[in-house]
């Protein structure tokens, strides 16, 4: 399947990375306001190069757009995608309000096309194989579930060091703008909404904890360093899922049941270590086994994934996903829904 990239920043690289390993992927043109950059990307890409979006709607021959804009752009470009009458998948979130990620989706429906976005780490191994130990009641029925998105004090961190692989900086004001909640929250919410189904309710609460982050330029917007959100699913599920970039380094998540504790180091690692620890009654005493036993994973893709600095993910696998689920003319495991309600 022809695909387009729209957005040639930091996060182009790791994308470009796991695309290379995709055959059944082509792409046939990215563009980005700056010309250096989708220079240099077209070039590693071995792609044609346009100068505008309009040009790369009008003349690629794309069936997917791939949106890695920054997001206060997400619903701009994305409803011109579609409007010009191709697919999309999208960076988190498809859009910064909700009622302009909807205001997509039905637009979406009335031409006949997809649109889903990212995090796709629900696809990974790990979570596939926590999702199917849910589904066989390893750790009994579940009742709450704590995730953590904790990256430490990036603001203290030598951010200014970190380039992608053709050189492009880490977008250190972008990020603090943005926020942890849409930058990380998805990882874990995504996860959620797929093993417990759609939330009913939430409670939260938002704070910035550093208001000097000490960036170069003075950060325009202040959003909270620091969320935490309750959730109430209709299958009767409640989550905490907390995020910062403030608290040391921790993205566990622990779900606990009527007979145990299921749990995964980090949903960053598609192959993450994950284990469940038995409820145990000896004589008079209740207790959680100290042993854990691992959760077997299903076997990895045959083309793995290269580690560049954190990121181990395999950023393409949506993008796969979208494109064989057009192809096959079945819903996408990505699907509009679930990425509209995701965004909500």
């Amino acid at each position: 399947m022809r695909i387009a990239i729209i957005g040639c920043g930091y996060v182009s690289a790791l994308y470009l990375r796991t695309l290379q390993l995709c055959p059944d992927l082509q792409i046939v043109g990215v563009t980005d306001l700056l010309p250096q950059r989708r220079e240099i990307f077209a070039k590693h890409a071995n792609s044609p190069v346009f100068e505008s979006v309009e040009q790369i709607l009008s003349n690629s021959g794309a069936e997917i757009v791939v949106n890695l804009t920054n997001p206060s752009a997400h619903y701009t470009i994305n409803r011109q995608a579609l409007e010009a009458g191709k697919h999309v998948y999208c960076e988190k979130p498809l859009a910064t309000q909700y009622e302009q990620a909807r205001e997509l989706v039905e637009l979406a429906y009335s031409f006949g096309l997809r649109i889903s976005g990212a995090p796709c780490s629900v696809l990974g191994e790990v979570a596939q194989a926590v999702w199917r130990e849910l589904r066989r009641n390893r750790v009994g029925t579940a009742r709450l579930v704590y995730a953590e998105l904790d990256d430490g004090m990036v603001h203290r961190a030598p951010y200014r060091q970190w380039l992608n692989e053709f050189g492009i900086p880490w977008p250190a004001k972008d990020e603090f703008e943005v926020g942890c909640t849409l930058e990380h929250a998805g990882y874990y919410l995504t996860w959620l909404l797929a093993f417990f189904g759609p939330a009913e309710s939430m409670t939260c609460f938002g704070g910035m904890t550093i208001p000097d982050k000490r960036t170069d330029e003075p950060l325009a917007v202040a959003s909270p360093d620091f969320t935490v959100a309750c959730l109430q699913f209709r299958s009767g599920v409640t989550a905490r899922l907390t995020c910062s970039i403030v608290a040391e380094h921790d993205h566990r998540l622990r779900i606990f049941g009527d007979e145990g504790i299921m749990s995964v180091h980090d949903c960053w690692d598609y192959r993450s270590r994950a284990s469940v620890r038995r409820l145990l009654n000896i004589r008079r005493k209740s207790f959680v086994s100290p042993v854990p036993l691992p959760i077997r994973l299903p076997p990895p893709p045959a083309a793995r994934v290269p580690k560049f600095g954190s990121a181990s993910m395999d950023f393409a696998r949506g993008i796969v996903e979208l494109a064989a689920a057009i192809r096959e003319h079945r819903p996408s495991r990505l699907s509009t829904e679930f990425s509209l309600h995701t965004n909500e």
